[in-house]
C-alpha cells in the first residue's frame, strides 16, 4: 500500500491503544474481529475486474460476429464503433481499478484522489452500460453457415 495509517482509522476513530479511545472500539464484525476495509475493497475491486473481463470477452465475440457479417450488414459501422468504444472503456476501467486497489483507505490524504477515481470509474461504467444497451438494440447476428 502507499502508506501506513497514522493514528486514525477510516471512520476517524482512534486506535484502541491510544488515549481517549472507547473501550468497545472497534466494533466487531463477522468472525469476532474488526472488518478490514482495505481487504474488503480489494475483494470488491477484484470481483468488478472479473465482471469487466467477462463483458470484455462478450464484446470481443460480438465484434468478431459483426466483422464476419461484413460491411454489407445494415448496422455494421455503428456496431463496430459502439463495440470498440465499449472495449476501450472496459480496458480503461480495469486499469483504474488496479490504481484504486493500490491506495490505503486508512490514509485520509488519499481520500480525495480515491473519491475522484471511484466517481470516474462509476461514470465510465455507466457509459459502458449505455453502449452495450445500444449494441443489444442494434442486434448482433451470427453469420449464416
Amino acid at each position: 500500500m502507499d502508506s501506513a495509517p497514522e493514528g486514525y482509522e477510516l471512520n476517524g476513530d482512534l486506535p484502541p491503544d491510544s488515549p481517549g479511545a472507547p473501550d468497545t472500539w472497534p466494533p466487531l464484525w463477522g468472525r469476532g474481529g474488526p472488518i478490514n476495509v482495505n481487504h474488503y475493497t480489494n475483494k470488491k475491486s477484484a470481483a468488478e475486474s472479473m465482471l469487466d473481463i467477462a463483458l470484455l470477452m462478450a464484446n470481443a465475440s460480438q465484434l468478431k460476429a459483426v466483422i464476419d457479417q461484413g460491411p454489407g450488414f445494415v448496422f455494421f459501422a455503428p456496431l463496430v464503433a459502439l463495440i470498440s468504444i465499449s472495449l476501450v472503456l472496459q480496458v480503461s476501467v480495469g486499469a483504474l481499478l488496479l490504481f484504486l486497489v493500490r491506495y490505503d483507505l486508512n490514509n485520509p490524504a488519499k481520500h480525495a484522489k480515491m473519491d475522484f477515481l471511484n466517481n470516474l470509474v462509476t461514470g465510465l461504467v455507466f457509459i459502458i452500460v449505455v453502449a452495450n444497451i445500444l449494441i443489444t438494440a442494434f442486434g448482433v447476428q451470427r453469420p449464416r453457415q
